[in-house]
């Protein structure tokens, strides 16, 4: 299952004055915080063991860590269990609260979430939240 795309987002509405990279800041960093939260699936631990210790070290910011190592494409293999059924309830494009969380704690007095800087001061001001979020998905009633 794909759960984003990097190329969805530059296309149509997507601020003509921004580079196409603009486009994988949000999913960049909710990959990067979810690889970072235990949340990583086999791809990224076993068959790409030197992911994790990228965003570990910060040597690559969200963003760029999305589009290079996955090239821009968020799919189920990226989680393991616990983070996809987390991701299909709260990252979820349609019906998920993690655009709207993403642009009411970074996208405050820009033009638009796309403006958002690819940095990890941005992540740093995201993290609990995201953090917060999962800890009420795992109190939830099964």
């Amino acid at each position: 299952m794909k759960y984003d795309d990097a190329t969805w987002h530059t296309a149509g509405n997507f601020p003509s004055e921004l580079p196409p990279e603009a486009g994988a800041t949000h999913t960049g960093m909710f990959l990067a915080w979810a690889l970072l939260s235990g949340l990583a699936g086999d791809l990224h631990i076993k068959d790409l063991p030197q992911n994790i210790p990228l965003l570990q070290s910060r040597q690559v910011t969200p963003g760029e860590f999305f589009l290079t190592a996955c090239d821009g494409k968020f799919v189920d293999e990226d989680l393991n269990a616990e983070g996809n059924s987390f991701a299909a309830l709260y990252f979820d494009l349609q019906r998920g609260s993690y655009i709207h969380d993403y642009e009411k704690i970074l996208a405050k007095g820009l033009p638009g979430a796309y403006h958002v800087p690819d940095t990890w001061e941005s992540f740093d001001k995201l993290k609990p939240y995201l953090d917060k979020r999962l800890n009420q998905f795992r109190t939830m009633p099964t």
